[in-house]
């Protein structure tokens, strides 16, 4: 029986066609994706190839250093990219890295510990990548949310902050509204999980051929580190995002 994990480079050649229906209906609906199409899929080609030969590499020689090192690497990219998205909020990228760090070392302390896992890299890499990116998400979310909230509550802050109220008490609902906005799409995910979609830990198992029931135990896990390591850096970030729309001495608003 032939190896379902195998797949030939002409079948790969032939999945690319999907990549071109994508470019054929741009052009037809006069999107002006084709370019952005392109260059993604050719990012994704070059970055993927990279990473799975690094992988391969840091797998073979199993040293601890290393798995740290690409911890690091992870999180920084997380941080890196959710910066990005926050609109040039002061110290946005070390909230970032703090929040979505802290994360995802208490997510696999919890899991090593309770021995879900090992600390190998072949374990904690993927595993990492998957909470910091989610964490990434969530972050990049949560930095919007507040900007908009104290935009369209300055007169509200304002008077608040007038009347002798602390960066804590004027912030709190606004910091308490951007941290479930953040976390909906997670919790979305979580409640349709098995109904509408079989997330890609689980699908892969069972493409891999593993036992069904087996797969679904490691998917909860997935769901619990997921949720756990999102709102754990939504807080920590959200935290330490609100103060930063405040001036040095916490008097008025930037």
């Amino acid at each position: 029986m032939k190896n379902v994990t195998d797949m030939s480079d002409m079948a790969l050649v032939y999945a690319a066609l999907l990549v071109l229906v994508a470019i054929i209906l741009s052009n037809y609906q006069k999107l002006k994706l084709e370019k952005s199409i392109i260059i993604s899929v050719l990012r994704a080609i070059v970055q993927l190839c990279a990473v799975g030969y690094l992988l391969k590499y840091i797998f073979q020689v199993n040293n601890f250093w290393l798995t740290l090192a690409m911890f690091l690497f992870i999180c920084f990219n997380a941080s890196w990219n959710a910066k990005k998205r926050s609109k040039n909020l002061s110290n946005s990228f070390t909230i970032s890295f703090l929040s979505i760090t802290v994360g995802c070392v208490m997510t696999l302390s919890i899991l090593i510990f309770s021995g879900s896992i090992h600390f190998l890299p072949s374990q904690v890499i993927p595993i990492t990548g998957m909470i910091a990116g989610n964490a990434m998400v969530a972050v990049a979310l949560l930095f919007n949310q507040l900007r908009d909230g104290f935009q369209s509550h300055r007169q509200e802050v304002l008077e608040k902050i007038a009347l002798g109220g602390t960066v804590k008490q004027v912030s709190s609902q606004i910091t308490k509204n951007a941290i479930r906005s953040a976390l909906i799409a997670s919790l979305d995910t979580a409640k349709t999980m098995g109904l509408v979609s079989l997330p890609g830990m689980m699908s892969g198992l069972i493409f891999a051929g593993i036992d069904p029931i087996k797969a679904i135990k490691f998917q909860i896990m997935v769901v619990f580190m997921l949720l756990g390591t999102s709102t754990v850096s939504t807080f920590i970030a959200a935290n330490m995002g609100s103060h930063q729309f405040f001036d040095k001495k916490y008097q008025t608003l930037k």
